[in-house]
């Protein structure tokens, strides 16, 4: 992998770039400012200092010291400006000065002393020179007579103390720069390192190896990611887990029934088979039939319900009919097991749903009632409406389901500790998908001498109660 390219490497330059920003506008920002306020500075000492010497030079003008004294006192230059305006352009010559002699010349035509000549008003500025820059003030000795006194002070140290901030910012600037550099590689490596492991764990769990946890204690965003992680990580184990124990019991399932056709088959070949016997044998090998076509039912419903593509047809009905049907249906298994059936009518009950998908979830716990209780168990199938909801319960007078039971009882295949080997461990775990799917519920109670298996219902208006109304 290319260097620039990893988290590391992009991080570091990001807070190289931020921080190189930061300090160019920091230094785009400081020092144009302070060298425009240290010039400024100086050049409102030198106006106040233009304006007072030429107010005392019209009374010192005799003083042959006063020069050199507003020199030291103003730490500048000071010059006497004569203006000669017969000539064209204007001609402004220095006369007199603190320093006689010494580069004269270079004042000639002087700018701020020449705006001065023209406005007969103190002016100030900075002027280039082979020898630095130089701040200037320039006022009118008496107006009209052409004198002008000028004051110029070089400007190099005031400057001095700029370039030396300059200079220690770009070596302050560039330690920073460094010092980002290596904090922002070190905390991106740290970073990086949580990444590389929350990808060693995301490819373990690609692979199906659920055993060892996602662990990031960070209280970060990584950290949350990572704990999302390691829930999906428990999930999918217990996914794998239940699939496993699915093909397991499907292919029990699946292997007990042929196992049991197979030997009726291979006894079926005996040519001294009595025809009572025989008849028996078909028997048997019909009710195994019927177990594998309802365990086949089963799984193709629940594979429907897992892609998402069983659909039902959601419309008023009469639980109360269909209870009946079901009563009806169940009457000579009940008879046969020496279960007493009763079905308790509480008139017409309207609900929402598909009246097939009901049925099959009734007929499920139907089937459980009669078949997981002892012999001469009551039975009872009710329906009732209230509070928005309807309901059919379906209530026996068994031992009841323990409370270990009870927590996985809708889960595929499980058949618990009393649960005869005759069933698949497949319908209650239907009943909920499909009750749930109709917008619905599976409630259980259970205790001693009472269970009752619940299918609730959004409550809506049976075809008979729409008739009557």
């Amino acid at each position: 992998m290319n260097a620039f390219r990893t988290v590391g490497a992009r991080l570091s330059l990001a807070l190289l770039g931020v921080v190189a920003l930061v300090l160019g506008l920091v230094y785009f920002i400081v020092v144009p400012s302070l060298r425009s306020r240290l010039v400024d500075a100086r050049l409102n000492d030198l106006d106040r200092a233009a304006q007072l010497l030429a107010k005392q030079y019209r009374h010192d003008q005799n003083d042959p010291d006063f020069f050199s004294n507003a020199a030291a006192d103003t730490n500048a230059r000071v010059l006497l400006m004569s203006v000669i305006a017969s000539q064209s352009p204007m001609l402004v010559t220095p006369g007199l000065s603190s320093l006689p002699g010494r580069g004269l010349g270079d004042y000639t035509n002087d700018p701020v002393a020449t705006r001065t000549a023209q406005t007969s008003h103190v002016e100030r500025g900075t002027v280039k020179r082979n020898d630095g820059e130089f701040a200037e003030a320039s006022a009118p000795v008496r107006d009209g007579n052409g004198d002008i006194l000028l004051l110029s002070a070089p400007l190099h140290d005031a400057l001095a103390d700029v370039d030396a901030v300059q200079r220690r910012m770009f070596f302050a600037g560039g330690l920073a720069l460094v010092v980002a550099l290596l904090i922002g590689y070190g905390a991106a490596r740290l970073f990086a390192v949580r990444i590389r492991r929350l990808e060693r764990a995301a490819e373990r769990i690609a692979s199906g190896r659920f055993d060892e946890p996602v662990a990031d204690r960070g209280a970060d965003e990584l950290g949350e990611l990572s704990r999302a992680f390691d829930r999906m990580r428990i999930r999918l184990a217990r996914l794998d887990h239940a699939r496993r124990e699915f093909v397991a019991n499907a292919s029990h399932e699946l292997r007990t029934p042929l196992f049991s056709l197979g030997g009726f088959l291979e006894l079926l070949e005996d040519e001294e088979l009595d025809e009572a016997t025989r008849r028996e044998f078909f028997e048997t090998m019909s009710g195994q039939v019927r177990r594998l076509t309802k365990l086949a039912d089963d799984l193709l419903d629940l594979s429907r319900l897992d892609a998402g593509r069983l659909h039902v047809e959601t419309q008023p009905l009469d639980l109360a009919s269909l209870a009946g049907a079901a009563v009806e249906e169940f009457a000579g298994v009940a008879l046969a097991s020496e279960h007493p059936l009763e079905y308790a009518r509480n008139g017409a009950t309207g609900a929402r749903g598909d009246p097939q998908r009901v049925l099959q979830i009734v007929r499920i716990l139907l089937e459980n009632a009669l078949v997981h209780t002892p012999p001469g168990t009551p039975v009872e199938v009710a329906v009732r409406r209230a509070d928005g909801r309807a309901e059919i319960s379906v209530v026996d007078a068994g031992p009841g389901i323990s409370a270990e039971d009870r927590a996985e009882l809708f889960e595929r295949f499980y058949r618990g500790q009393s649960t005869k080997a005759s069933g698949s461990g497949l319908g209650l775990a239907i009943a909920k998908q499909l009750a749930e799917l109709m917008g619905g519920r599976i409630e259980l109670e259970s205790k001693p001498g009472r269970t009752a298996f619940s299918l609730v219902l959004p409550a809506g208006e049976s075809a008979r109660e729409r008739a009557k109304s």
